[in-house]
């Protein structure tokens, strides 16, 4: 059965990589393709973000007066607030981690018994006097255990991308998505954020900082020539996945 799986993995990991081949092939001389602009809600796999709602408040209005109780806002402005409009999201990043752990355990001990009267004499006799039945029976036993680890880490990006609202959720909250590509030469670079934000955290100039994303999704690479041969082969990433050495 095993040996099945591991025929069916690689006979589709050949198909894949032929089909890759054939589409690199295709590209020879040619810059990397852009992604087409679409509406993320129509892409294969999407899917509406759902969270914990507060219940519902009917808006109230006062006697002789022409404001909500609700409104989050005493003049209108133009900042995104419906599905469709579009705000800029200042993406900084500025992350280091650094943890060194130590640790050290040991444990020894020793236990002996012996053996005297009848039993001590049968022992002694049955030895030739070779052992001595004071301490017939004798256990050692030792333990020692070090471990050290560290995490050094450093993560800096600053940037921003233009946002789009995608969902309104129940209590107000904007879902936003948005995506930018860069073409330089033979290389694309990708920017990918998304996640979801409060109206009163978008800043006047329609702009918000991603500190203030919640559930963000935050992704920068790329790809083309120069991405190509910094990833490892197929055929290498297959070995790597089934070796078990």
């Amino acid at each position: 059965m095993n040996l099945f799986k591991l025929a069916t993995l690689l006979t589709v990991t050949a198909a894949l990589a032929g089909c890759n081949t054939m589409d690199r092939l295709a590209d020879v001389g040619n810059a990397p393709r852009l992604t087409a602009i679409e509406d993320p809600t129509t892409v294969a796999g999407y899917q509406p973000v759902r969270m914990p709602m507060p219940e519902a408040i009917a808006d109230t209005y006062q006697p002789n007066s022409l404001y909500r109780t609700s409104a989050k806002g005493f003049f209108k402005d133009e900042r995104a607030h419906r599905i469709g409009d579009i705000l800029t999201v200042m993406v900084t990043i500025d992350d280091r981690a650094q943890i060194a752990n130590t640790s050290q355990r040991g444990r020894s001990s020793t236990n002996t018994a012996g053996m005297g009267g009848i039993f001590g004499a049968a022992v002694t006799n049955l030895s030739g006097g070779s052992i001595n039945p004071g301490s017939a029976i004798d256990f050692n036993s030792g333990i020692k255990d070090t471990g050290n680890g560290s995490v050094n880490r450093s993560e800096s990006l600053e940037t921003s991308v233009a946002a789009v609202v995608t969902q309104v959720l129940p209590n107000g909250n904007l879902v936003i998505e948005g995506r930018q590509e860069v073409r330089v030469n033979f290389e694309v670079r990708d920017l990918i954020v998304a996640g979801i934000v409060r109206p009163s955290d978008i800043q006047a100039n329609n702009t918000i900082p991603s500190s203030k994303i919640a559930e963000a999704r935050i992704a920068y690479g790329g790809r083309g020539q120069i991405t190509d041969v910094q990833q490892p082969r197929y055929g290498q990433q297959v070995l790597d996945a089934i070796l078990p050495f």
